[in-house]
């Protein structure tokens, strides 16, 4: 059963971790979905504005337009000067004014975006007559910023291509003298917490898929306590019928064996023997009658427990209920520590005798020779200690000590006989008088049960 319930726990668990990782996959295409609509926003915005640069300064543009094929000319006529050339164009004098008017552009028409840009130069291409001439082709890269704030580009996504082509004469008294200029720029925009941006309008899916995870780890944590708490009730219920049945089979044995006896001629004949084996059958019978009637009434609820309640003076109840069972158990000391505590409660005496002797019986099951029983009377309550210096109960089992049908494994465990409803007989007793119980022990160092009753 065991084996079962682990390998059912290990295939629980792959299933879950594989839906945990497949919701992270669909979380992750989500945000890289996300992102991109984010960014396609982003550009087409950029768009409606650079479109039409006379919006923002045409005349700008236009004498930026002038100083470039001015840069083709001086090139044209002096082709040595192609390093000088191409710090100027990178160095040109549109440069500050130029990204100040783009930059108010974006602002007054994306205010709601906090970012900066860079139009980098990537080509600068001169075709005279039939041959090319490349002044400028390169990589983008932040040194080939033309206008605009950034530093870097690693925190920058492309937004979109300008292609410029425009054509001239080198010489209008020379023919063939034509030629053509093809540029192309770049523009490339950080935004400002971009990712705060889109988390946010993940919140949603987040929420969701996060749910969707807590939901499920909760139902399979709910699930495997279900099934831990079935292992542990069925392995009580087959405890308890093994207590039982053992408990059962000695009466039963002596009754079938004095039956036997009973049919037999000559026991009949003898009158002492014949009503030693009546009294045999009748204690027998008693006995089986008093383990029906333990499962029949330990098994009750305190809410289902009728009490018959009296005034009864403490600490006189007490003292006879422990001279009863010295009576029983002449070879434990019991020790009293009672002092000058006096009280009278509403008890039912029938049920919290039995209860108290339940404790005391369960202390000397489990190897107690010493007990020490003393009270207080503490805000309104009259509080009874039962201490002993039995083998002790490890932590683990505390919190199931009260527990119907419980007990303590101890190697064989028809060692120490019992149906495992003695201390929850004794728990529903005293809550049954609005009190509590509490158990204070370590495994070899005795145990002390703490019964606490209301005065009032």
């Amino acid at each position: 059963m065991r084996q079962k319930i682990n390998v059912l726990i290990i295939v629980s668990s792959a299933v879950l971790v594989g839906l945990i990782v497949m919701q992270y996959f669909l979380v992750k295409t989500a945000y890289e979905y996300k992102v991109e609509q984010f960014r396609l926003e982003v550009k087409e915005k950029i768009a409606q504005i650079t479109n039409d640069y006379s919006d923002i300064d045409s005349t700008l543009f236009v004498k930026k337009d002038l100083y470039y094929k001015q840069v083709a000319v001086d090139y044209l006529l002096n082709p040595d000067r192609k390093e000088r050339i191409k710090q100027s164009i990178l160095q040109n004098s549109f440069k500050k004014e130029l990204t100040l008017k783009l930059q108010r552009a974006f602002q007054k028409e994306i205010p709601d975006l906090e970012m900066d840009f860079a139009i980098v130069l990537d080509k600068f291409v001169l075709y005279n007559n039939t041959e090319s001439d490349t002044i400028f082709a390169e990589k983008p890269l932040i040194s080939n910023k033309l206008y605009g704030g950034l530093v870097s580009l690693d925190d920058a996504f492309l937004v979109r291509n300008y292609v410029g082509t425009t054509s001239g004469i080198l010489n209008p008294n020379v023919a063939n003298s034509t030629y053509q200029l093809l540029t192309e720029d770049t523009l490339y925009v950080s935004i400002k917490n971009w990712e705060d941006i889109v988390l946010k309008r993940m919140t949603g899916i987040f929420l969701l898929a996060v749910g969707s995870i807590l939901v499920l780890i909760s139902l399979f944590i709910i699930a495997l306590k279900s099934l831990i708490q079935q292992k542990k009730i069925s392995d009580i219920k087959t405890d308890f019928i093994n207590n039982i049945t053992h408990e059962l089979k000695t009466p039963l044995a002596t009754l079938a064996v004095s039956t036997k006896l009973l049919s037999r001629p000559q026991i009949a004949a003898n009158p002492e023997h014949f009503n030693g084996l009546l009294e045999t059958i009748n204690r027998q019978n008693s006995r089986l009658q008093n383990l029906i009637d333990q499962v029949m009434t330990n098994a009750l609820g305190h809410s289902e427990i009728d009490l018959h309640k009296e005034k009864t003076a403490m600490p006189d109840f007490l003292n006879m209920i422990i001279a009863d069972f010295q009576i029983a158990f002449p070879k434990v000391h019991i020790h009293t520590d009672f002092g000058t505590t006096k009280a009278t409660l509403q008890l039912d005496r029938f049920h919290l005798t039995t209860a108290i002797t339940n404790v005391l019986e369960n202390a000397v099951k489990y190897g107690c020779q010493n007990i020490t029983v003393s009270s207080v009377l503490k805000n309104n309550e009259f509080c009874i200690a039962i201490q002993d210096d039995g083998i002790g109960i490890s932590k683990k089992n505390q919190a199931l000590l009260f527990d119907k049908f419980y007990r303590v494994e101890q190697g064989n465990i028809h060692t120490t006989k019992g149906l495992g409803l003695g201390l929850y007989y004794v728990e529903q007793i005293v809550k049954a008088h609005k009190g509590s119980i509490q158990i204070v022990s370590d495994l070899g160092k005795g145990a002390t049960f703490n019964l606490t009753i209301p005065t009032v």
